[in-house]
């Protein structure tokens, strides 16, 4: 993230290894929101989280008074208190559906990437997750034919969360055919692309494709 000059009176405790901190960092870049981001090592947390998260998780988010614990609220709270660029449909329908989309996000994928991430899971529950994540993200690459962004010609908090997990397939062993997958990897490329995106990646990230 860019040094800012000044304090910011907002701060984000991130894992950078993490999906869940990193889709809530690219909101901050996309909005270009002053913040000074702590790159936590979780085997030695800052004191202070424990008496701002009651679960002494990360990522989570201060502003000032507001303490954040949870992503998508992160992510929704960022896009109110800061409108532009907005990362969610102006008209109440369409922005349900992205919110209905985020949800999927999280029953459908994010516990395969999880597991997928997780060396200390079982060899066999690894392979599975990930076989199971590469043969869904192959089932719907005709959605982005149709559009720039994911069901939408807008670029929403919703491409925030695809960009944090496609970007982890290299350490997922997930791999993409091009004869397969040519829509999604267009996508893909479209999503790196963004300056925002470069400016959110965290040391570890910035090594993930070359895995």
């Amino acid at each position: 993230m860019g040094v800012v000059a000044k304090r910011s009176s907002m701060t984000f405790y991130s894992d950078g290894n993490d999906h869940y901190s990193h889709r809530v960092r690219i909101v901050l870049a996309e909005k270009g929101v002053a913040v000074d981001v702590l790159d936590v090592d979780l085997a030695a947390k800052p004191e202070d989280l424990a008496s701002l998260n009651p679960y002494n998780e990360l990522p989570t988010l201060v502003d000032r008074e507001l303490t954040l614990y949870e992503p998508n609220v992160m992510m929704e709270y960022l896009d109110e208190r800061f409108p532009h660029p907005p990362l969610l449909p102006v008209y109440p329908v369409e922005r349900a559906r992205s919110r209905l989309w985020l949800y999927r996000i999280e029953r459908d994928w994010a516990p395969l990437v999880t597991i997928a991430l997780d060396s200390s899971s079982d060899e066999a529950d690894i392979e599975k997750a990930a076989k199971d994540f590469q043969d869904s993200l192959v089932a719907i690459d005709p959605i982005f034919a149709e559009k720039p962004y994911f069901m939408s010609d807008e670029y929403t908090l919703v491409d925030c969360c695809m960009a944090a997990i496609l970007w982890r397939l290299p350490v997922m062993g997930v791999t993409l055919d091009k004869a397969k997958s040519p829509n999604l990897l267009a996508y893909m490329e479209r999503l790196f692309e963004r300056e925002s995106f470069k400016a959110s990646l965290s040391d570890l990230e910035s090594d993930m494709q070359h895995q």
